[in-house]
């Protein structure tokens, strides 16, 4: 049996990452579709060492597509992932549109891998935000040893979250101050290089912004409901590297030394945490990697049983297209899908 995979918005940051770490880890697919809209038909991508032309996501079938990776924003997915579904086909959507549809399961397989089992009801798996994916990848085994009361988290967010226009920007914008220009803010509210922004996403009633609000709504349906979570989400002048710095309370006694063991044996984790100048990883030095780093591990003594954690993770990999694929594995590894012979 062949192995068919679409990958919707190949054209865009995240759909070329999602190409990129299908090849480098040899997902079995006997055939690679790229989607994009009718305005990319034709254009080529790359896909490991061959060259893929968009074809049209308007005019496409899914029917006979096992699996559609979907990384073209929330309006796109709303209109054609229940498409694709209703053909047959299981979608992964890196959108936040399904996210919190009870129907639909919202999956990080370092933390919650067996709840990818009821895709079944909608044909659609949700895909977490950026922020989110990092974060819970850490919590998951110190909550498994010591259960997280409340969680307190400042996040230092790279404009490429916000799409390549936002790359875009920061970089003309920084160019231009350097030759006296003014900057002239279109997809920020205000000017992003050599500056920060405490804003993403829309804001909600109660003055936190929607960006916020996802990371609060999506630990608790990923990992525990009972966990009580603040955020403050701030976009910073990084073209790719989300950095957090996180606060811990637990129920029970966890000191640092003890939680530095555990991450060092979780999945998905990489402690690099030497109290010495450099002893830390930045968001310059996680891009291209499938890690998610953990440095600045240290007890909080304004509270019982706290943690302090500088977490940090490539947001176009980890935040979304490594999370997908990883997900599109554990179908086949679950034996929601069958792969074909070829890699």
């Amino acid at each position: 049996m062949s192995l068919t995979v679409a990958v919707v918005g190949a054209t865009g940051m995240v759909g070329h990452e999602v190409l990129s770490i299908l090849a480098e880890r040899l997902f079995p697919a006997d055939e690679v579709i790229a989607l994009a809209s009718r305005n990319s038909l034709g254009r080529e991508v790359s896909y490991g060492d061959k060259t893929l032309k968009c074809r049209d996501l308007d005019q496409f079938d899914f029917a006979g597509t096992d699996l559609a990776i979907f990384a073209a924003g929330g309006d796109i997915s709303e209109k054609y992932a229940p498409l694709a579904a209703k053909a047959g086909c299981i979608v992964i959507d890196n959108s936040s549109k399904f996210r919190l549809d009870p129907d639909v399961p919202l999956i990080i397989p370092e933390v919650n891998a067996a709840a990818v089992d009821g895709y079944a009801k909608r044909n659609i798996i949700a895909n977490p935000n950026c922020s989110t994916a990092q974060l819970l990848v850490v919590l998951k085994p110190l909550h498994d040893r010591a259960k997280i009361k409340r969680v307190v988290v400042a996040t230092y967010q790279s404009v490429s979250g916000a799409g390549k226009e936002a790359a875009d920007e920061l970089f003309t914008q920084t160019k231009g101050i350097f030759v006296n220009d003014e900057p002239s803010p279109e997809k920020f509210t205000k000017q992003i290089a050599f500056n920060v922004i405490p804003h993403i996403d829309v804001f909600l009633d109660d003055g936190s912004t929607k960006e916020e609000f996802k990371m609060v709504a999506e630990t608790k349906k990923i990992l525990d409901p009972t966990i009580k979570l603040t955020a403050t989400a701030v976009r910073v002048p990084v073209f790719v590297g989300h950095a957090e710095a996180v606060n811990i309370e637990f129920e029970e006694p966890l000191d640092d030394e003890e939680a530095r063991a555990i991450l060092r044996e979780a999945p998905g984790c990489l402690v690099v945490d030497k109290r010495e100048d450099g002893g830390y990883v930045t968001p310059v030095e996680c891009v291209g990697d499938f890690a998610t780093f953990i440095s600045r591990i240290r007890t909080d003594s304004t509270v019982e049983n706290g943690l302090n954690l500088w977490v940090v993770s490539d947001n176009l990999r980890k935040g979304a297209a490594l999370n997908a694929v990883q997900i599109a594995e554990l179908l086949v590894n679950r034996g929601h899908v069958k792969a074909g012979d070829s890699a």
